[in-house]
């Protein structure tokens, strides 16, 4: 019984013998002309010539003999998708639209009688792919396999499977011997230097594929034919990893040889992607700073014009801060872009993000469960950085769409971990624990390891040819001027090409404080008592200022010979620029320069001021001022500007110089405008006496207390974005408190009872950790607030609620508030000590291992806006408040925590 399997669809697939497939043939055709109605289109389209000449070229059924031989195919031998030319005309087979339903028809049909006489046929299909089955023999005894195909003349050609079947020739395979033979001895008679089959089974695939590309021909070596390009990139080819297994974090790490990117081209951005996983993965900061280390050595050696763009992207920043440059995407929106993209609605990626706790990590698992066609161009770090920067430029209408669809084209693109780091960018934060001064400190290591020029340049190891001690000394060298260096000048744009092009030690000559770039300010530490002023100071000569309760404003007037008063620009102490918000101020510089200045950077602080009684005012009377873009007619609070330091003046920097030369040229060059321009009130006390009642007259000067500062030596220079010891803060509050107000970061709210029903009664603050870039909870607060601030919060605070606690909260169960919030507002607090906790986690680890340090009876003062969440009460800063408590100091329960300045 023969079996008839009929596939109607653009091609006829029947398994039966020949004299059977003559007989449907012809009732096929009958049926066609007599029942067009009832026949797909597709298949009435086919003509009977098509179907008749298909028979016509196939050869009659002979005998065939299986020989079980190894046999490598030379690369003319034919493949499974060409037949072995007959009569002259070639014939290409393709096979059934299914291997599964051809391997189930061949499994149902039965055995044909073998007949009597066999006749040899040659072979018109050779089984080589690994895709495929073999098919079974062509001969009268098994059924035939005829498809019939649209087009009337069948097409030979080389498809790209074919050209990839070709490089798999190690396969036991099933050929006709006859057939075999011939093409032996075509081979033997071609001229051409071909390998023969019988030299292609001894050689392997690779060695067949080198030969024939000329890369290792040793003829080519012997003649001597090279070019030095062409060299390199073979061994770049050669030693470059794949991408996936970029590891920066291995042991012995070479910048070349385990780097997955070639000298000269654009570094992907999945090496980036992996350095931050590693990173990510480590805990221990020098090992961080290792890491990435090893991944700028890589990219200082081979492409370092990605350096600038990784510095940026590791930073998650798009340009220097006092660009103003911010994406100003919300959450939702990049939740449904993801969701667009993998085919998930909002609700769901909201459940994701929940419950991974990270949208990152949310869509990097939705990344991973879909499937593209087509891959779009690899990102990488050049084209990631210059994207971010399109977004974030875009304004005006239908903006948001432009925005999420160019972040659509990024994401579509992304592999492996891309995504998460890619979302994460876009959010605002990456969350990897790498600070800035880690990855100044990363700079600085590989730039001695690999100089990129001065010294030793282009050595890969400098580390390998000198000893531990003076290689740790060329570190620390290189580290203290590049931090120093970007204090006075923080633009990686200006530092980064100089680095690259004259090395570290040029960095000073060519990177230096100028007029429009704002610098960091030096802060001052806490003291509680006018005796520890003297502890600090003693044999030194010290200062006394009052503290103004405002804004810090650090102003910039460039100029050469002459003053560019339409440059001047005012910033903020977290470098952004405020110029818009003071626009009544610039208009009335020109009154507070003298004719001898020509150009001046002044630290400066900005104070809501009545004119009438000419009285100052409190801090939050100055917060109702308009942000940005404020019009001066519109401008209802006034301000005065009390000036403490000049920092440059007529092209030169005076950072270094002593606080009593820099307040003689404050005072040579610089007029007082009554309610306008005033110098700070200051005074040089040498007693305790003094320096009390200087802190009253302050106080009734409606200021908030003392700044003490050195006056003469090395401790009387600016510091540059430190906060020093060298200036302690005296305020009227902390006298018999804990020595400092608390600024913490909102991260939790509770829903307020009884006549605070409505609105929020109570919340969960944080302090902040810049090593793990972690939130821990510091307290719960709900007293000091009127019933309008708690209005006002709850209003500020409900476009930040989310779904759930994000993964850098650290928070016990127990104190979980009612809505978690984002991490936007700043709230400073005062309280009566601090105490060891159980629940809280602020400074876990830094005092005790299993307990963190929480506010007894905190108090709200006021909301912070001047401060970002990042610039919150640090972890060590906490910690040191706790040790510095006279109970704490008597019992000696905790070890003080190092108290040496650094750079924040």
């Amino acid at each position: 019984m023969n079996t008839i399997k009929l596939f109607v669809n653009r091609r006829i697939v029947l398994y039966c013998n020949r004299s059977v497939a003559t007989v449907f043939i012809q009732h096929f055709e009958s049926f066609i002309r007599t029942n067009p109605a009832n026949v797909p289109v597709n298949t009435r389209s086919m003509s009977q010539r098509s179907i008749t000449s298909f028979f016509n070229i196939t050869p009659k059924a002979k005998e065939k003999k299986e020989i079980k031989d190894e046999v490598t195919p030379s690369p003319d031998t034919s493949t499974s998708n060409e037949s072995t030319p007959v009569n002259g005309n070639a014939k290409r087979v393709k096979r059934s639209r299914s291997s599964s339903s051809e391997t189930e028809v061949k499994r149902e049909e039965p055995s044909p009688p073998t007949p009597e006489k066999k006749k040899k046929v040659k072979r018109q299909r050779i089984e080589s792919s690994d895709s495929e089955a073999e098919q079974p023999s062509c001969s009268e005894d098994k059924p035939t396999e005829i498809k019939l195909e649209k087009s009337e003349q069948p097409k030979t050609y080389d498809s790209p499977k074919n050209k990839k079947s070709k490089a798999k020739p190690d396969r036991k395979i099933k050929v006709d011997k006859s057939d075999v033979e011939k093409k032996v001895k075509v081979e033997k008679k071609s001229p051409s230097p071909k390998i023969s089959p019988k030299n292609d089974v001894k050689k392997s695939p690779a060695s067949y594929f080198t030969v024939k590309a000329g890369k290792t021909d040793e003829n080519s070596k012997s003649n001597g034919a090279k070019t030095d390009n062409i060299e390199d990139g073979e061994k770049d080819n050669v030693k470059k990893v794949a991408e996936v297994d970029y590891n920066p974090a291995k042991a012995k790490y070479h910048p070349i040889h385990d780097a997955c990117w070639s000298k000269g081209q654009e570094i992907p951005y999945l090496a980036l992607s992996k350095t931050l996983e590693a990173i990510e993965a480590t805990s221990a900061r020098l090992k961080m700073i290792e890491i990435l280390s090893n991944y700028f050595r890589s990219v200082i050696v081979l492409t370092p014009e990605d350096l600038l763009p990784s510095i940026y992207l590791c930073l998650n920043q798009l340009a220097p801060a006092y660009h103003s440059l911010e994406l100003g995407i919300a959450e939702t929106y990049l939740m449904k872009a993801v969701g667009q993209c993998t085919g998930r609605s909002l609700a769901q990626m909201r459940a994701a993000a929940q419950r991974c706790g990270d949208l990152g990590a949310a869509a990097q698992q939705a990344r991973a469960a879909q499937r593209t066609m087509f891959a779009p161009p690899p990102l990488t770090v050049r084209r990631v950085l210059a994207a971010l920067r399109d977004v974030a430029a875009m304004t005006g209408q239908a903006s948001v769409n432009k925005k999420i669809s160019k972040i659509q084209s990024l994401f579509v693109a992304c592999t492996h971990s891309q995504a998460r780091y890619l979302i994460r960018s876009l959010e605002g934060k990456l969350r990897v624990g790498l600070a800035e001064q880690s990855l100044l400190q990363a700079l600085a290591l590989a730039s001695a390891a690999t100089p990129p020029a001065g010294e030793r340049a282009g050595e890969l190891d400098v580390a390998a040819d000198i000893s531990a001690d003076e290689f740790k000394a060329r570190v620390d060298e290189f580290a203290l001027l590049i931090k120093t260096t970007y204090c006075e000048c923080p633009n990686y744009d200006l530092i980064v090409p100089v680095l690259l092009r004259l090395g570290v030690r040029a960095l000073p000559e060519h990177c230096h404080l100028t007029p429009g770039i704002p610098l960091k300010p030096m802060l001052a530490h806490p003291t509680k008592g006018v005796h520890e002023v003297f502890n600090r100071f003693e044999n030194e000569e010290f200062t006394c200022e009052w503290k103004y309760d405002g804004e810090r404003a650090q102003i910039h007037v460039p100029g050469d010979d002459a003053p560019r008063l339409g440059e001047a620009a005012i910033f903020s102490r977290n470098q952004e620029n405020n110029t818009s918000k003071y626009p009544d101020v610039l208009k009335r510089l020109p009154a507070l320069l003298k004719d001898s200045v020509k150009s001046c950077v002044l630290d400066c602080e900005a104070v809501a001021y009545d004119p009438a009684t000419e009285q100052i005012l409190p801090f939050q009377v100055l917060a109702t001022r308009k942000r940005k873009d404020a019009a001066e007619r519109d401008i209802a609070v006034q301000v005065c500007v009390f000036v403490f330091d000049l920092l440059f003046l007529n092209g030169r920097a005076l950072v270094r110089r002593p606080l009593v030369e820099r307040r003689a040229l404050l005072r040579e060059h610089f007029r007082e405008v009554a309610g306008a321009w005033r110098l700070a009130e200051a005074r040089d006390c040498g007693s305790e006496e003094e320096v009390q009642q200087f802190l009253e007259e302050s106080v009734r000067g409606s200021c908030e207390g003392l700044m003490v500062k050195a006056l003469r030596g090395e401790h009387s220079r600016y510091d540059i974005a430190r906060r020093s010891h060298n200036w302690l803060k005296l305020k009227k509050d902390y006298l018999a408190g804990v020595g400092d107000t608390i600024d913490a970061v909102i991260i939790g709210a509770y829903h307020g009872r009884g006549k605070r029903a409505g609105v929020f009664g109570g919340f969960l603050l944080a302090c902040y950790d810049p090593d793990t870039e972690q939130f821990q909870s510091l307290c719960k607060v709900g007293t000091g607030f009127s019933a309008e601030d708690l209005r006002l919060l709850s209003d500020r605070l409900r476009e930040h609620v989310l779904d759930a606690p994000r993964n850098y909260y650290m928070c016990c169960a127990a104190l979980a508030p009612d809505v978690w919030l984002r991490a936007a507002l700043v709230c400073e607090l005062r309280c009566a000590d601090l105490s060891l906790s159980p629940a809280h986690r602020a400074a876990l680890g830094l005092l005790h291992p299993d307990k963190g340090v929480s506010l007894r009876f905190p108090r709200f003062v006021r909301v912070r806006d001047d401060k970002a969440p990042e610039q919150a009460t640090s972890a060590q800063q906490v910690a040191r408040l706790y040790a510095a408590q006279d109970q704490v100091k008597n019992s000696g329960a905790a070890a003080k925590p190092r108290d040496a300045d650094d750079f924040y």
